[in-house]
């Protein structure tokens, strides 16, 4: 899977359609059990894959007056 071939929408349809699919297996995994439970792990990082990508692109498409305010707000956080 290539993510940097999908389009934005793309993205956030497959995120969608993703999350789910990994609740389905969550749900058959509490009634019945899964086969291999570890098709619950690859779901969450296949999900957390998609959403990496998409917040690099939401980054990337940052001006640089945002991307200081971003590292103000996230410096803010480290003090508390």
């Amino acid at each position: 899977m290539e993510l940097q071939e999908y389009s934005d929408a793309d993205l956030a349809n497959e995120v969608q359609s993703l999350e789910t699919q990994y609740q389905k297996l969550r749900f058959d995994h509490a009634i019945k059990g899964l086969d291999n439970p570890l098709v619950l792990r690859e779901a969450r990082r296949d999900i957390a894959r998609l959403k990496a990508e998409a917040r690099r692109r939401q980054l990337a498409k940052m001006t640089a007056e945002e991307l200081a305010n971003r590292s103000k707000i996230r410096a803010r956080r480290r003090r508390k």
